[in-house]
C-alpha cells in the first residue's frame, strides 16, 4: 500500500484505528495527509456518537432497576394549524448497538429519521403510535389532548413498562413516571419515541397532501407558515384544520 489512491481507499474502508496506520500518519505526502485528516475527522465523529449514545443509555438505566422495562414517550405536532397530534411510546433494549445515533427527531434529516424509525421498529421490545384527532384537540385543548394521547400510547404497548419517561409531561397513568424536560436530548427511549411520532405524522400529512394538494401539507406539515395562511385565506378551512387555533378560530366565526 504505497500509492495515495490505495491509502485513501484503505482509510475509507477502515472503521477503527489499526497498527498499520502509524506509517500513514507520518507520511508527508499532501494527498495522504488529506486522506488521514478525513479519516481522523470521521473517527472523532464516530467516537462522539458512541459517547452520546452511552450517555442516553445510562440516563435510561438510572431510572429503572435491573430487569425492568422503561418506556420513553414523546409527541409530534402540537403546534400546527392542521392535522393530528401524534404520540409514541417505545421500550428499547438498552444495549443495542444498532440503535446508536438515535437522537431528538428535530436534529435528524427526514431520510435519517425514516431509517432510524425502521431500526427502532425492528429492535424495540415494544412500541406504539397514537393519532389524536383534530376533533379531540379542539374539544380538550392541545395540551390535554396531547397528554391523553400519550396515556393511550403507553397503554397500547404490548409489554407494559415499569417506568415511563415522558418528554415534559406528567401523565394520568398508574406507572411510575418521570417528567423529563428536553427528554429527547437526554433519553434514548424518548428520542426513539420522538422519531416514531414524527415519521408517523409526516407520513400522515403527506397522505393529506394527496387529498388537498393546494394546501401544501407535504411541505409545511400543517404549521402556520406564511404560505399556509395565504392558502387558507384563498381556499378556506378543511375538516383537518384545528378550529381552536388562530387564525382559523376567527376565520370560522
Amino acid at each position: 500500500m504505497t500509492s495515495i489512491k490505495e491509502i485513501t481507499t484503505a482509510l475509507k474502508e477502515a472503521s477503527t484505528y489499526e497498527v498499520w496506520m502509524e506509517d500513514i500518519r507520518l507520511d508527508e505526502r499532501l494527498g495522504v495527509q488529506k486522506a488521514w485528516a478525513s479519516f481522523e475527522k470521521r473517527m472523532q465523529k464516530q467516537q462522539a456518537m458512541i459517547e452520546e449514545h452511552m450517555k442516553k443509555v445510562a440516563f435510561d438505566k438510572e431510572h429503572v432497576q435491573q430487569g425492568t422495562y422503561v418506556a420513553g414517550v414523546d409527541e409530534a405536532g402540537r403546534g400546527p394549524l392542521a392535522g393530528p397530534v401524534v404520540t409514541a411510546a417505545a421500550i428499547l433494549p438498552l444495549d443495542c448497538e444498532a440503535l446508536m445515533g438515535i437522537n431528538d427527531s428535530k436534529q435528524l434529516s427526514k431520510e435519517k429519521r425514516a431509517a432510524y424509525a425502521e431500526l427502532i421498529k425492528q429492535h424495540a421490545i415494544s412500541y406504539s403510535v397514537h393519532f389524536q384527532s383534530v376533533e379531540e384537540i379542539d374539544r380538550l385543548n392541545i395540551y390535554e389532548a396531547t397528554k391523553e394521547s400519550m396515556k393511550i400510547a403507553v397503554e397500547q404497548l404490548a409489554i407494559q413498562p415499569d417506568v415511563v419517561l415522558a418528554d415534559a409531561m406528567t401523565l394520568n397513568i398508574t406507572h411510575a413516571q418521570y417528567n423529563i424536560i428536553k427528554g429527547d436530548a437526554l433519553s434514548l427511549s424518548i428520542a426513539a419515541a420522538s422519531i416514531l411520532a414524527k415519521t408517523a405524522r409526516d407520513a400522515y400529512m403527506d397522505d393529506l397532501h394527496e387529498q388537498y394538494p393546494q394546501y401544501g401539507f407535504n411541505k409545511h406539515a400543517g404549521y402556520g407558515t406564511k404560505e399556509h395562511v395565504e392558502v387558507l385565506q384563498q381556499y378556506g378551512v378543511t375538516p383537518h384544520h384545528r378550529r381552536s387555533f388562530e387564525p382559523i378560530k376567527s376565520m370560522v366565526k
